[in-house]
């Protein structure tokens, strides 16, 4: 009998010269590797819910990257930007789009080489969207009040989305490491936010989780161990 590791390893190679069907795994100490621009390579994430109100959805990313990218790519029938969150270097800002709507947050300390955690919430009932940035919350925005997200999903990691499940861009594609997705339909608390930020005991996604996520890697992407600093 082979070892766990091992099979991964096959996993990882095969899903880097093909496409993989889709599979249920706990990701706890993994990660995703882009290692090669392109218009292609991405990991499609699937979830059984299909409407929301509110949610909460974070993310860890590693990049060199000096140009526009995207993080997070979900899209309906109805909006290819239903959410999206997304790097834009011209003016230096993170955007978060609900339903095609767009909100910017600048002065953000987006250093390269490093690991950043991002999470973003918002409220259909108020129509407020808030960001938190390393563990830093930032200016809630309005946008979007009584609106519900609902029809089919398509969520893309590595690939922004300009049709639904497609128009993908090589230029605004992710080059790096990303780990820890997790999603839920409901609002964090920002206890909870901040232990996801340090990586303590959290509540796992109820919409994606990194411990139980059912993904299909196509194109050059690979299932790694986490890149972590020894302690001297």
């Amino acid at each position: 009998m082979q070892p766990p590791d091992f099979k991964m390893k096959v996993l990882a190679l095969l899903c880097l010269v093909t496409t993989c069907s889709a599979v249920i795994q706990d990701l706890s100490g993994k990660m995703f590797t882009f290692p090669q621009q392109s218009n292609t390579a991405h990991v499609r994430l699937t979830t059984n819910i299909q409407a929301f109100t509110t949610f909460t959805v974070c993310h860890r990313s590693f990049t060199d990257l000096r140009r526009d990218h995207i993080l997070f790519s979900m899209s309906t029938s109805s909006s290819a930007n239903t959410i999206l969150i997304f790097w834009d270097e011209a003016n230096k800002e993170m955007e978060a789009h609900i339903k095609d709507i767009r909100a910017e947050y600048r002065g953000l300390d987006y250093k390269p080489n490093m690991w950043h955690s991002i999470c973003t919430t918002w409220d259909s009932s108020t129509g407020l969207l808030q960001m938190w940035f390393n563990g830093q919350f930032l200016i809630r925005k309005y946008m979007n009040a009584g609106s519900t997200i609902r029809g089919s999903s398509i969520i893309i990691l590595g690939q922004e989305q300009d049709s639904h499940g497609g128009g993908f861009d090589s230029k605004q594609c992710f080059l790096g490491m990303m780990s820890d997705v997790h999603m839920w339909n409901y609002i964090l608390s920002p206890c909870e936010i901040h232990n996801y930020v340090d990586d303590r005991n959290f509540t796992p996604g109820n919409v994606l989780s990194w411990k139980s996520l059912d993904f299909q890697i196509n194109g050059k992407v690979l299932t790694e161990d986490k890149v972590t600093v020894c302690s001297l």
